[in-house]
């Protein structure tokens, strides 16, 4: 299975990963890209942002070989996933836990006071 991860902190990206890394370029290229979408839908929904802690945005568009998936914290750090469009045993709460997993791994490296906020995170 094929994935990309992004933390993104006012779309300026702190982690990327991929894997496995071969056409790295092009998952960047489309991570990137899908800022657009998830700054659209989060203009969109206005108000109901600010009473929610965290925010699932889900599905934000799928290409041909590949879905691209989002998620904000209640700080507005973004969170996007790309995964393969033939993995069809991922289901919406699958990758809800996901996005939860990688948040609670954000918070913890924020949480380091060894940490500089801002730095890229480097992780295995």
């Amino acid at each position: 299975a094929r994935q990309c991860d992004l933390f993104c902190s006012q779309n300026y990206p702190l982690y990327i990963r991929s894997v496995p890394t071969e056409n790295e370029l092009k998952f960047h290229y489309t991570v990137h890209t899908s800022l657009d979408v998830v700054d659209e839908k989060i203009s969109a929904m206005g108000k109901a942002l600010v009473d929610q802690r965290e925010l699932y945005l889900g599905l934000l568009y799928p290409t041909e070989d590949y879905k691209v998936y989002g998620y904000v914290t209640n700080s507005k750090v973004k969170f996007v996933m790309v995964v393969d469009s033939s993995n069809t045993a991922l289901r919406d709460n699958e990758i809800r836990s996901m996005f939860r997993k990688l948040h609670n791994s954000y918070t913890d490296i924020m949480c380091n006071p060894f940490y500089n906020p801002g730095d890229r995170i480097h992780s295995r």
